[in-house]
Order: C-alpha cells, then structure tokens, then sequence
C-alpha cells in the first residue's frame, strides 16, 4: 500500500472549507443576496479571523468553525448587513470600522470622496489659480455619517485641515474611533446642518465643503432590506416631500462657508439631479453648476464654485 502523504501546512481541512463555502453561497443565492460568493468567502474570512481570505490559501479550521460559520451565513441569509457582521467596510484606500446604528458607507460615494480630495490636493499642491489662496486645504465633510469622506481626505491629502459635522451621537462616536485608530487627524464635531451658526468660525473661509446627507423622499422607502431596515433613518431620509430639506440646508451652509473659488460637492439620488442644480443655482452664490455621474454612469452629486 502507497505511503500516506501528509497534509501539507495550511491546507488540511480545505475541503471542508470549500465546501462549506459553496453551500453557503447556495443558500445565499437563494436568499436574494446580490454578491451571494464574495459575501460566503468574506464571512468565511472573518470566522477564520483571516482578512480577504483566499481559499487555496486557508488556514486548517477549528472545530467550532462549521458552527460558528452556519451562524454568521444564517444572519447574512436574513439580510443583516455584511458589514455589521465583519464590522469593517473598505471604502477608498481604507477599511472603516462599522457599527449598527451608522450609515455602512457606500461604493458609489468613493466617486464623491474623489471630487473633494481632487480640488484638495490641488490646493495642497499649490496648483489652484485662485489670486492668494494659500497652499493648504480647509475641507469641511457635512452629514459625515462614520466619516468615509472626511478620513479619506485626511488619508489621501496629509496638508488638509479637515473638519467632520455629524448629528447623530453614534455617528460622531464612530468619526472618532476610526479616526483614531487610522491614526488620521480630523475634527469631528456633532452639529445640525440646520443651524444658522453651525461653523461660523470657518464663515468664508473653507477650500472645500462635501457632504453624502440623507435624501430619500418619505414615499421612496429602499427596496434593499440591509438599507431599509438596517440604515438609520436619520441618514435615508433628507426631509421635505422631495428629501431635500437636509441637502437644502447643506447648500446654505456652503454658500456661507465656502471661501469665493472654493468647491462644493455634495451626493444626491439620481433622479434629483435637475433639482439640486435649481437649488444651488438659485442662490446666486455659485458659477459652473453641474453634475457629475459615478462609475455606475449615474448622476450622482452636484459640483459647484463659489463666486
């Protein structure tokens, strides 16, 4: 009889693992999930305490694995979000930690991030036009949720000074951790964008003012359980039949904060896109009013100057 080869290191119970994960995309896929593999092998990863875990590479599992793995897809099968379940969210060149109760950051809002931390830079850069505008970047994140914009700007544009504003208690208590844990200087302050003082130290004197605030409308409740029964509804819903109360009130404090040259971005649904630019045009306050699509081709946020 051939002599047994062992198992070799790292590879014994793979199998099991791929097998387990094949069900589990099963039963996944049958549940609605939208990416029912990539969600099996991250919550595989996470059980095994493995980060971004390749399969051909995994460890040998424990013997609570199978246990503890059913528990985590049976939650995942429910609609509990994937992030709530890992507690992290990768957002840009970071992974964010996640709690219940905060706005799990979204793919499409790395396209928003994008705009901001691109009028930053070129300030940090010293490369904007602007007659005596110094070569650093004063960048105010409005309705900043658990802070994917305001940190990634901090991340991505080490001269920017920048300042987060959340309503939420739990919001600006997640700002804080992940900013400290990232190592990322950020001001994270809890305020209402409603307030007519909310930031009137920084009156006419911020470089770039960004904001993903809540805009469904009251009639557009989300289809997707992870958003419609997970997601506060302090960050869904932006007031006003048309959701745009909040996004209304962002715009007065751009107009007031923004330097003359200063850049304003702010997410909105697709279908607002005409509104808001009726919005922020109406202010007189502003020049180059438009929208800008995300990767998806949707449009997606409003990109304005200050005059």
């Amino acid at each position: 009889m051939p002599e047994a080869v062992p198992d070799r290191p790292g590879t014994r119970g793979l199998p099991d693992l791929r097998a387990l994960v094949a069900g589990a995309t099963a039963v996944l896929a049958e549940a609605g999930v939208p990416s029912p593999r990539v969600d099996a092998i991250a919550l595989a990863g996470h059980a095994l305490g493995v980060p971004n875990l390749v399969l051909a590479m995994a460890p040998p599992l424990p013997p609570d694995f199978a246990a503890r793995y059913a528990a985590l897809v049976e939650r995942r099968r429910l609609r509990e979000p994937l992030q709530h379940l890992t507690g992290t969210a990768a957002f840009r060149h970071l992974d964010l930690t996640v709690r219940p109760g905060v706005f799990v950051p979204r793919p499409e809002t790395e396209t928003v991030a994008q705009v901001a931390i691109d009028a930053a830079q070129a300030l940090v850069a010293g490369t904007d036009s602007s007659a005596g505008v110094p070569s650093a970047a004063v960048v105010v994140d409005l309705c900043t949720g658990g802070g994917p914009i305001a940190l990634s700007v901090a991340h991505e544009v080490p001269g920017a000074q920048v300042t987060a504003v959340e309503l939420s208690p739990e919001g600006v208590a997640l700002t804080r951790a992940n900013a400290d844990r990232l190592g990322l200087a950020v001001r994270v302050l809890a305020g209402d964008v409603r307030d007519a003082s909310l930031l009137a130290e920084l009156d006419g004197a911020v470089d770039v003012l960004v904001s993903n605030p809540p805009y469904i409308p009251p009639d557009a409740v989300p289809i997707d359980p992870e958003v419609r029964d997970h997601d506060p509804d302090l960050a869904l819903y932006g007031g006003g039949a048309d959701g745009l109360e909040v996004p209304r009130a962002v715009v007065r404090v751009a107009v007031r904060l923004l330097r003359p040259g200063g850049t304003f971005v702010m997410e909105h649904a697709q279908v607002q896109a005409a509104a808001v630019r009726v919005d922020v045009d109406a202010t007189g306050a502003f020049t180059d009013v438009h929208t800008v699509a995300d990767l998806t081709d949707r449009d997606r946020m409003v990109v304005a100057t200050r005059r």
